[in-house]
């Protein structure tokens, strides 16, 4: 999926996979739990924002919006990536969803190089889901510490859990899948983390605000924290 050569086809069929995994397994349940947590100390004056990477095809952050407009909230996205590809299809599936559109920004970008795009403190939060396992330790602590840097009030890290309940899982769930969709979930899986890696990953970062929750269910787990709440 991360081939800049890759099928526009596959890509749209293995984005479609993913949104529904999210829907399904905990990406969008895990990223309103936490909003939805801190909500009640926002700001009334001035829109919430938040910074999305490696957005794929933007379903979460059209989940976020979609919610917070639920709760009276003004909640402004700026979603990233780096494929060109993954963003034209992004883009087409926005189109689909105008009502939470208008709050969503695209943006081809860099994870690594976002804190030269943007000064600190840019935005409220910082959001990173079944992102960074596609990284190098070293490269996915790089864009934790961005994290932190550009997110004047906290951070949520979404990803797998490296185990082997979750291989049996995710080789029964993509059986029968398009080959690029079984091979980037089983990679995904083995390059997922461990509850030890996380929290020392967290120790090095610096994010001592930060709390680690997973689910037996999802095999996913989120290491996030509001400094405020």
């Amino acid at each position: 999926m991360d081939d800049p050569a890759v099928d526009r086809r596959r890509l749209d069929h293995a984005l479609r996979y993913i949104r529904a995994v999210n829907r399904r397994l905990g990406g969008v349940s895990s990223l309103i739990a936490r909003l939805e947590r801190w909500r009640h100390a926002w700001p009334a004056d001035r829109p919430v924002t938040m910074l999305d990477i490696g957005t794929g095809s933007a379903d979460l952050p059209i989940a976020a919006v979609r919610w917070a407009r639920g709760k009276g909230v003004d909640l402004r996205v700026t979603a990233v990536d780096l494929h060109e590809t993954t963003l034209e299809l992004a883009r087409e599936h926005l189109n689909d969803h105008p009502a939470e559109a208008d709050a969503i920004t695209l943006l081809r970008a860099d994870a690594l190089e976002l804190d030269t795009r943007f000064e600190p403190d840019s935005f409220d939060y910082a959001h990173a889901g079944l992102f960074l396992h596609h990284l190098k330790e070293i490269n996915a602590m790089t864009v934790l510490r961005i994290m932190d840097r550009l997110a004047r009030r906290g951070i949520i890290w979404n990803d797998l859990v490296r185990s082997a309940a979750a291989r049996v899982v995710i080789h029964a769930m993509t059986l029968g899948r398009d080959e690029m969709i079984r091979h980037d979930a089983r990679v995904s899986v083995e390059a997922g983390f461990t509850k030890r890696e996380v929290l020392d990953i967290a120790a090095r970062c610096d994010l001592g605000y930060c709390t680690y929750e997973w689910s037996l269910w999802t095999h996913r787990f989120t290491l996030a924290g509001d400094r405020r709440g």
